[in-house]
């Protein structure tokens, strides 16, 4: 039985690397796009004029 946990663990540590090892070559890439709009936004948000109202 013990001969059995010996091998188990490195197996078990097999499959963890490769979950691991798949979720951290995932393609990330679908959500770039509404963040680059998001960001076009902001930019422009930024660059306005004052509307002349002096908050302070």
């Amino acid at each position: 039985m013990a001969s059995l946990a010996w091998l188990l663990i490195p197996s078990f540590a097999a499959i963890g690397a490769a979950i691991w090892g798949g979720w951290a070559a995932r393609d990330r890439t679908s959500g770039d796009i509404s963040e680059l709009a998001g960001y076009a936004r902001f930019r422009e948000a930024m660059e306005k004029t004052p509307s002349g109202s002096d908050a302070v």
